[in-house]
């Protein structure tokens, strides 16, 4: 499945969840509803996927992605006001540890679903 399929799929997901629960519940009611609503797409997620972290070839450490999709997307979840620089700074910086291509940062904030597609940026080379 390519990474647009899968996107759409999970963003699909993300407004169903909104339309059922609305704002004001904690990341892990949102966190549940999504795996299963996600598995309605035949999605396979994990989820607290502990993801390694990579400094030159050497791991340095992890973090936990709130749901990992395909073994491809990461997706980071809030339930909060807005979407902030930091959680979108937060991700990209998963993405570049993790060396994963694409994230997906959901917030089921209370005017609505806001998302953001972030990608890993490419290392300069010297």
């Amino acid at each position: 499945m390519e990474y647009e399929e899968i996107t759409h799929k999970i963003i699909g997901a993300a407004y169903k969840v909104f339309n059922q629960l609305g704002f004001r519940f904690l990341e892990s009611v949102y966190q549940k509803a999504m795996i299963i609503e996600s598995a309605k797409y035949d999605l396979k997620i994990d989820t607290e996927k502990r993801l390694q972290v990579f400094y030159d070839d050497h791991v340095v450490g992890d973090f936990n992605a709130d749901l990992f999709v395909e073994n491809t997307v990461v997706v980071e979840l809030k339930s909060q006001q807005n979407i902030v620089k930091g959680n979108e700074v937060q991700l990209v910086n998963y993405l570049n540890g993790s060396r994963k291509e694409i994230g997906l940062l959901i917030n089921f904030g209370p005017s609505g679903v806001e998302i953001k597609r972030k990608y890993r940026k490419p290392v300069l080379e010297s």
